[in-house]
């Protein structure tokens, strides 16, 4: 019998501590010991929590929390292969989530069948890419790459490549193709040597409108180019499905049902782009950071399992500090996309109204996530957060080392030693806040902000970093006992933009008719009628 979340033992003593939370502008609350004590460790990777509205005490209510809704035990499940994406009573997905098993080649395979099938099939399709991969490399003919997707097609696989430009190999570029807006396309096949480009098509059921809209466009591209699209085109997507035809396609990458779009940045949709622009052995090095962070989730100390304790603190704040919104901050020019992608990862994930047992929940689940890098926001919406009336916990990301090496000494400080002396300023700045008897430049303070901090980005922290956030999530929606893994509420508006485009076509082929299939999708429709 499940347990509401409510009749936990460890949420009514967070309630408690709750009611007279912390406050970080009293003098001797943020001190350097604390600062000292309050951070974690793990392969690399620094969490430091100081500047969070968070006592000992109230740590080891969450420690507890974790503990009595088993999230280490779910996480095993979840690594393991068992069935987590499933809502008990009503109609549902009911498969594993096995995103996790897609990075799983490093010597310590699961001792599970599902996991360790899923690693073999996984590891069969690395292998197929990197023959590809060698024959494109020998042959020096390709120097572009237009991925076509949409959703966990394209965020996340931006948002890396982006992230990993400065590794990638000479002459080697990525570009991405996801809004069905024809002058995305135009411009990105404006500027391309057609003959030199390949184009990889990304859909799991090879039906999805946008993508395949955007694959025809591109097709018609090549063919008043004059060239075969067949001889340029790749595809990724699920055995059997429309887009598994070697007729259309050069070459064909598989994925699966157990893996979600957010979470598949590890699997073949991103791969065979990841690969193409940074190589073979720079993209195993990215997946060896991801499977080095699936260990640390096993962690059953929450402090030394980074996500774990991450997703506890963001609980804190949602749960009982009533704080609806996070921004992830990146002081990295190459993670600019990245917090994009986890507005996906998060949003699609725990943006949900019912429990595992298909009841509706009385707490909250997922906050609001956005973001953007630093030190760009802090000429931008920075002073909301500094003095607005809704407070905002930050997630930040920083790292000792740039990622180019490429620096200079200016007044006595590098350009990276700037940008760390801005991080730490706007963490102690947050929590302090400052006195002034000129109101306008009061601070509160008292504003929650964490800290991950790695030493440089490079393919295998890049990794690590997203199974950070994607163990994160899971983490979180284990403890609300909510599904992470589907993804029900993308599907009205797409049912619904079908009706208004078959309404489209049939108006445009009877001028004058007067459609009441769909009154209210017509409504508008005649706003754009010539």
């Amino acid at each position: 019998m499940k347990q509401s979340f409510h009749q936990l033992a460890s949420v009514a003593r967070l309630h408690e501590f709750a009611a007279t939370p912390i406050d970080l502008t009293q003098e001797g609350i943020l001190t350097p010991s604390r600062v000292e004590a309050m951070c974690s460790e793990q392969i690399g990777l620094t969490l430091l929590w100081s500047t969070e509205r968070i006592t000992d005490a109230c740590c080891d209510a969450l420690c507890a929390l974790a503990s009595e809704t088993k999230a280490v035990e779910k996480m095993h499940a979840m690594q393991s292969g068992e069935v987590v994406n499933r809502i008990e009573g009503v109609e549902s997905e009911n498969r594993p989530a096995l995103h996790t098993a897609m990075r799983d080649f490093f010597g310590e395979r699961s001792s599970s069948e599902p996991a360790r099938k899923a690693a073999e099939l996984a590891y069969g399709e690395l292998e197929k890419l990197k023959q590809f991969l060698h024959e494109i490399d020998e042959n020096g003919t390709y120097t572009d790459i237009v991925q076509i997707g949409i959703g966990g097609s394209e965020l996340g696989p931006k948002a890396v490549y982006i992230a990993l430009e400065t590794f990638r190999k000479e002459g080697r570029r990525v570009h991405f193709l996801s809004n069905v807006d024809p002058d995305e396309g135009a411009k990105i096949f404006s500027e391309l040597s057609l003959d030199k480009t390949l184009v990889v098509v990304v859909s799991k059921s090879g039906t999805t409108l946008e993508t395949l809209t955007n694959e025809q466009f591109a097709r018609e591209k090549y063919a008043k180019a004059g060239l075969r699209a067949k001889d340029h085109f790749l595809a990724v997507t699920g055995e059997g499905s429309p887009m598994d035809n070697p007729a259309e396609y050069r070459a064909r990458f598989m994925m699966w049902d157990y893996i979600g779009g957010r979470y598949s940045v590890t699997s073949m949709v991103g791969a065979v782009s990841l690969a193409f622009a940074i190589g073979m052995e720079r993209f195993l090095e990215f997946l060896k950071g991801a499977h080095a962070m699936d260990k640390v989730a096993l962690q059953p100390d929450p402090k030394k399992n980074l996500p774990l304790f991450s997703a506890l603190l963001g609980i804190w704040n949602r749960n009982f500090l009533d704080l609806p919104t996070v921004a992830v901050i990146p002081y990295s020019a190459a993670l600019s996309r990245f917090s994009a992608h986890l507005q996906q990862l998060d949003m699609e994930s725990n943006g949900k109204q019912i429990d595992k047992q298909g009841e509706f929940v009385d707490y909250q689940t997922g906050p609001i996530i956005w973001g953007e890098p630093g030190t760009n926001g802090q000429h931008s919406f920075y002073q909301s957060i500094h003095q607005g009336t809704t407070v905002v916990p930050l997630e930040f990301i920083g790292f000792k080392e740039s990622q180019t090496q490429d620096d200079i000494l200016f007044q006595e400080s590098t350009c990276q030693e700037k940008l760390l002396a801005n991080l730490f300023a706007q963490m102690i700045a947050l929590a302090t806040g400052q006195k002034s008897s000129n109101p306008n430049r009061t601070f509160l303070g008292n504003r929650p902000s964490r800290l991950l901090l790695g030493q440089r980005l490079d393919p295998q922290t890049m990794g690590k970093i997203l199974a950070f956030y994607e163990h994160k999530v899971a983490f979180q929606g284990f403890i609300w006992n909510i599904n992470s893994f589907d993804q029900e509420g993308v599907q009205l508006g797409k049912k619904l933009a079908l009706k208004i485009i078959d309404q489209w076509v049939f108006l445009r082929n009877n001028k004058e008719a007067q459609l009441k299939i769909f009154p209210l999708g017509a409504a508008f429709l005649k706003f754009c009628r010539k």
